[in-house]
């Protein structure tokens, strides 16, 4: 009978430990190689002879180089996610040697939970779009850093209210030419760096803009567009975290991967749920609550579809040209609009009495959960869209 052989890989840039355990056996076999990808190649054939190695190792700044070249060979090997591996709270000692035990171990025990695998070309726009994400953020603190310098000085824009806007930009550029000194080149060199990163920026625009309007992604994108607060930026950084949609068994594992379930803290007949769990993908649970914000407001225009002559507004152009099955999706999910806000009180949802006055109910919000239920974002509209 072929036996199973079970790899803890404890991966490192310039050496791999691994733990092999045969079988039942408890004494595992403990071997370290340097970062050459052939001499893993090469143990995993060794192993082979003896029986059917399994193989598993940390996600980390390795990627998943050293599991595309095993599962090219025919191996099996996963990726595990750090952060659900069960750990001793009285362990004090961490070793790549008690690492790749420990990995080896959990694995055979099925202890372990594996990540999903992209594409490397999802993984490459990944990246793109995160470094997008990277450059918004330089962009902001450079205008921080102007904004300071120029405030330290006792230079105060005092032409409008809003900042970074054409006439804002005038003046930052009339006011580089009219300083003197230090301050003119210390302004001059900012202004210079922030033109570079929005330039970089806007690159990067282009060139995912492109990426949206062709194969496999367009249809999808235009689908996630006719959602309000959606539009190409977030619908391919949505696309590339989530990847394949149907690899959730329902909406609330979807949400629970973003880290938008509620925590919860229950024991016998007393339940406790506190804020969401804020764990899983960052990027995407981010977008999300910002588009979610956007249903704020009720806005039934933008998800009706309209009628033959009528005019196009802002919001009517959402889901032109797209699929019948999409807008049919968007009109189950579209929340009833109502009427005008003084009726409110009419619809008797909105106000209670609780042993006194009357006080307003409390009114859930995107992004807010009370009670295990999020707010007007219906989760299931996303998962229903993107497949």
């Amino acid at each position: 009978m072929n036996q199973c052989i079970w790899v803890g890989l404890d991966v490192h840039a310039d050496s791999i430990t691994a733990a092999i355990l045969s079988g039942d056996s408890q004494e595992p076999e403990v071997i370290t190689l340097s970062g050459d990808l052939m001499k893993v190649r090469r143990l995993f054939r060794r192993l082979a002879k003896k029986g059917t190695p399994r193989a598993c190792y940390e996600a980390s700044g390795a990627g998943f180089v050293l599991q595309r070249v095993l599962s090219q060979d025919g191996f099996h090997c996963e990726v595990i996610a750090p952060s659900l591996i069960p750990r001793k709270s009285g362990d004090r000692r961490k070793t790549d040697r008690l690492d790749a035990i420990m990995l080896a171990r959990l694995y055979r025990s099925g202890h372990l939970t594996p990540v999903h695998i992209p594409s490397e070309e999802q993984e490459a726009l990944r990246r793109l779009l995160r470094l997008r994400s990277t450059y918004q953020l330089y962009c902001k603190a450079g205008k921080h850093r102007i904004s300071g310098i120029l405030r330290n000085h006792g230079l105060v824009y005092r032409d409008g209210k809003t900042y970074w806007t054409k006439t804002h930009r005038r003046w930052l550029t009339r006011l580089r030419l009219e300083l003197e000194g230090p301050l003119q080149t210390a302004l001059a060199t900012e202004l210079e760096h922030l033109e570079y990163l929005e330039t970089q920026r806007g690159a990067m625009d282009a060139e995912l803009e492109r990426y949206a309007h062709a194969e496999p992604y367009r249809r999808d994108v235009e689908a996630l567009c006719c959602l309000r607060g959606i539009k190409t930026l977030t619908a391919m950084t949505l696309l590339c975290e989530i990847d394949d949609v149907r690899r959730f068994g329902s909406p609330t594992a979807l949400m629970a991967y973003f880290g938008l379930v509620p925590s919860e803290r229950s024991s016998g007949p007393r339940q406790r749920r506190g804020p969401i769990t804020k764990a899983g993908n960052i990027h995407a649970r981010r977008l999300l609550i910002e588009a979610a914000w956007n249903n704020h407001h009720r806005c039934a225009a933008d998800l009706e579809a309209p009628s033959p002559g009528a005019a196009t507004g802002s919001g009517r152009h959402r889901h032109e040209g797209t699929a019948s099955a999409v807008q049919e999706v968007l009109a189950a999910g579209r929340p009833e609009a109502p009427a005008r806000r003084h009726h409110r009180r009419r619809q008797g949802a909105l106000r209670l009495r609780v042993g006194g006055p009357e006080r307003r109910a409390p009114v859930l919000r995107p992004g807010h959960v009370r009670n295990g239920r999020e707010g007007s974002c219906d989760r299931r509209i996303l998962v229903s869209v993107v497949r």
